[in-house]
């Protein structure tokens, strides 16, 4: 019997000494997709390494076995795989051959995030700040005060939630002007306005995108979805020329106000034409309105494209998934015209038989900036007054892995191999 109990201790010990790496699996085998984002964000900030294998089983994340680690991967219910020197060697051998399209990037310091979102509560929600808070990653709220104020710089990642930059109020006065939260908004926003000196709400904004573009330009990274896409660039087309009509801001609108834009200021789209009626529900011909997609639930999907990840490592990062077809998903601002995307922005996601982009992604001086369609990928039609998706019943979706792999590509630094 001692002998036998030498034998399974001695077994044990060896299983410990040998099984010295953790593998977090990003495949079908995962059982929470989302929650394994807020793991390898939690090893950044106990200031363990780990690393990134692109393409590997789905984009898997691995690091040197440590107890804790594995005690916090069984306390969010994530799989993972306790694996030898041995065979992590052999993974890393395998990413690394010229005829694998995989690679690895070494996560070296956890980003520090920020979400521009009103303080009070809206009758609607936001798919970031929701997959942040399943993901248990923290972040702070920030809007246009602590931006015209200068705090921008204190943050690696920004997160526009669903925001008019246009000053138009999200256009919903046809449907919502009488609605005590619409009335609010708008006197919250007045004050706001008048509180930093400027006379109309449109022109904070105006400040606000600004303060954004040099944020990105100084090495920041952008994340908009939805509405904060396309009013952002509309924007920055319009500055200094009057777009928005008197129930906004006391005055009309130029007239010329189309001919005026300057396309050289966006991020993403050039030569959209606006919507100048302030009863439609809709900023600009950038967005593919439902009328125009003729798809329902059933049949919308996208395709992420597939890059290489020895030489494009950032859109590779950006697209990791399980899976390559990604349900389809509304909101104000839903799908891009690519006849609208300026040449030199990258493509990920697509809609081909409609010639529509859903997600996409450039650079801006030192930064980047990512754009996605849509305002909830587990909520078709997400509207007004709607109560959040919970995330407990999607932990593994793959349209907000695309949110989360954001959340990381900040941390990211391409690992040198060993020769």
């Amino acid at each position: 019997m001692i002998k036998f109990l030498f034998v399974l201790l001695f077994c044990f010990f060896n299983i410990v000494v040998h099984a010295s790496y953790l593998l977090i699996p990003m495949d079908k085998n995962q059982s929470n997709h989302l929650k394994a984002y807020g793991v390898a964000y939690w090893v950044l900030q106990n200031e363990i390494e780990v690393d990134w294998l692109l393409n590997y089983r789905g984009g898997s994340f691995m690091s040197k076995y440590y107890q804790k680690l594995e005690n916090e991967l069984i306390i969010r219910g994530v799989s993972y795989e306790v694996i030898s020197d041995a065979q992590s060697g052999q993974i890393l051998a395998d990413i690394s051959s010229p005829s694998a399209n995989t690679d690895v990037m070494k996560l070296e310091k956890f980003p520090k995030i920020a979400v521009y979102s009103p303080k009070g509560k809206k009758p609607w929600d936001d798919a970031v700040t929701l997959a942040l808070t399943y993901a248990e990653i923290p972040y702070d709220i920030v809007f246009d005060d602590e931006l015209l104020e200068g705090e921008l710089p204190k943050y690696d990642w920004l997160h526009l939630h669903h925001e008019d930059f246009t000053g138009q109020y999200g256009k919903f006065y046809s449907s919502y002007a009488h609605y005590p939260w619409y009335i609010a908004q708008q006197r919250e926003y007045e004050a706001t306005a008048a509180r930093h000196g400027f006379k109309k709400v449109s022109e904070m904004k105006l400040a606000v995108v600004q303060n954004i573009r040099g944020f990105v330009s100084g090495g920041g990274f952008l994340f908009a979805m939805c509405s904060a896409t396309d009013t952002y660039d509309i924007a920055l087309s319009a500055e200094g020329v009057d777009i928005v009509e008197s129930m906004f801001d006391g005055d009309p609108a130029d007239p010329r106000a189309q001919q005026k834009l300057s396309f050289e200021n966006t991020f993403a789209f050039q030569n959209f034409t606006l919507v100048r009626d302030p009863m439609e529900y809709e900023f600009s011909n950038i967005d593919n309105q439902p009328m125009e997609r003729g798809l329902q639930e059933s049949n919308d999907f996208f395709s992420l494209f597939e890059f290489s990840a020895k030489w494009d490592p950032v859109p590779t990062m950006l697209t990791q998934n399980h899976e390559k077809q990604i349900k389809g998903f509304m909101g104000q601002t839903t799908a891009f015209k690519k006849k609208l995307i300026k040449p030199d922005v990258l493509i990920m996601g697509e809609t081909k038989s409609l010639d529509e982009a859903r997600y996409i992604h450039g650079i801006y001086g030192k930064g980047f900036w990512t754009f996605y369609g849509g305002h909830d990928p587990e909520d078709y039609q997400h509207r007004v007054g709607e109560e959040p998706t919970d995330l407990a019943l999607h932990p593994n979706s793959p349209g907000y892995r695309l949110i989360l792999n954001n959340i990381l590509f900040p941390a990211a630094k391409k690992k040198k191999q060993k020769t």
